[in-house]
């Protein structure tokens, strides 16, 4: 009997402690169970740490699952800015945060993400590296941002880029996979971009910003 490779890699490669009580209390509080997977979450820390990524902006902090994986590849002097609809979800992920010793890395901005990115524009804010998992139908709208907010050689990931299949069901065409299917497809096209797609879990999208 074969192990699926996801399956295989979850033996393999066990989540920490403080990780699994952040899953455990996001479900407790009856939230969204929709955090990065926990190798892509890996991933996420491995390329902020690869590529020397000083300012990350997360679009989605939910309870700060992967805000924590983002924060620990920062260097001393690392920011991340972290937007989220929801007060409480912030409030949670700020409480995770400090918890991981992360506290003093991260600005939580709350209200829709489309005003957080537009605000942020007009303070000319940039950034080294963004992590888009938020609500689908924005996708593309998040995408041109953080292009427009980007620095040269700023690494962009996208999260659920499959819709748990959705996205690859030609029968289904409502507004989130159509959403994700244009931005799945401005990653593969737009020459501002170097890009790829990664299809495990639920699929990841990676770009740099040439």
């Amino acid at each position: 009997m074969n192990t699926a490779p996801e399956d295989y890699i979850e033996q393999l490669f066990r989540e920490d402690e403080l990780l699994l009580k952040v899953k455990e209390t996001i479900r407790d509080k009856g939230m969204p169970e929709v955090s990065v997977a926990a190798a892509y979450g890996r991933l996420l820390t491995m390329l902020i740490r690869i590529s020397g990524a000083q300012r990350v902006l997360e679009i989605g902090a939910l309870g700060g699952y992967s805000g924590i994986c983002l924060a620990r590849g920062l260097g001393a002097d690392g920011k991340l800015t972290s937007l989220e609809l929801k007060e409480e979800y912030a409030a949670l992920a700020e409480e995770h945060l400090a918890e991981a010793g992360l506290g003093d890395r991260v600005e939580y901005r709350i209200g829709p993400a489309l005003d957080s990115l537009e605000q942020l524009k007009r303070e000319g804010r940039k950034f080294d590296f963004f992590f888009i998992d938020a609500d689908k139908e924005n996708y593309p709208e998040y995408l041109e941002y953080a292009i427009e907010l980007g620095n040269p050689g700023a690494v962009i990931a996208g999260d659920n880029c499959f819709l748990r299949g959705r996205t690859l069901n030609s029968e289904k065409n409502g507004p989130s996979v159509q959403a994700v299917r244009r931005f799945n497809q401005m990653i593969a096209e737009d020459e501002r971009l170097e890009s790829t797609m990664l299809p495990s879990y639920d699929g990841l999208a990676l770009a740099r910003i040439r």
